[in-house]
């Protein structure tokens, strides 16, 4: 896995270009299929994480999230399913450090418990979900090799989302790294510090998109 410096220049240089962030989110989820694939790979989370930063108009954070577990299933070579775990007691913000780093990750996983309801309260909801419903093969793209589609649940809120990503099939083994995306966290019920809910709360106002990358490695169960 990458170390941590290496995490926090690779979100450094993601957020620069959040002007060509490329997602779609839609408020019905994509049906599943469950397709019976021909062969199943298990995700290695010790080469796995997402990365994420969120913002607002005076500051930025960023940070990683680990998977708890994961599988691919693929059929004629073509990744047709896949589950991927997302362990949300993981949350780190990499950018600060002492009591300023242990107040936000505890802030994000709502471990206080006037503050649970803000944003993840991983107490309740201990992980979050993305299912892979197709991936889509994308032809003369110079960013990237594939299109996923799939579903996101984060606190029992499942959406529909689309996201680029480079896959490489190197036999007994999948690598994966999504292109630069972003969800609008107000449409899983996220909405502390939303301008779109709440009035003149000035330069204390969140933003409601939190960008994202993700990294992955699967071996042929």
């Amino acid at each position: 896995m990458k170390n941590l410096f290496a995490s926090v220049i690779f979100i450094s240089l993601l957020i620069s270009c959040q002007s060509e962030v490329k997602e779609k989110v839609e408020s019905t989820p994509a049906k599943s299929t469950k397709t019976e694939a021909e062969h199943n790979y298990k995700v290695d989370i010790a080469k796995c994480v997402v990365y994420w930063e969120g913002s607002k108009p005076t500051s930025k954070h960023s940070g990683t999230v680990n998977l708890s577990s994961g599988t691919l299933g693929l059929t004629d070579n073509k990744i047709v399913s896949g589950e991927i775990i997302i362990d949300m007691n993981s949350i780190e913000c990499t950018d600060l450090s002492g009591n300023s780093k242990v107040n936000l990750e505890a802030h994000l996983k709502g471990t206080v418990d006037d503050q649970k309801n803000d944003f993840f309260d991983v107490r309740s909801y201990p992980t979050a979900k993305f299912e892979i419903i197709k991936v889509v093969a994308l032809e003369s793209d110079a960013t990237a090799n594939s299109m996923v589609y799939g579903n996101l649940t984060i606190k029992d809120v499942t959406k529909r989302m689309v996201f680029k990503a480079i896959i490489k099939d190197e036999g007994n083994k999948i690598s994966a790294e999504s292109s630069l995306f972003s969800i609008d966290r107000t449409e899983w019920g996220i909405k502390y510090g939303s301008g779109k809910f709440f009035d003149n709360l000035k330069d204390k106002v969140i933003n409601d998109e939190i960008v994202f990358s993700l990294s992955l490695e699967a071996n042929k169960s």
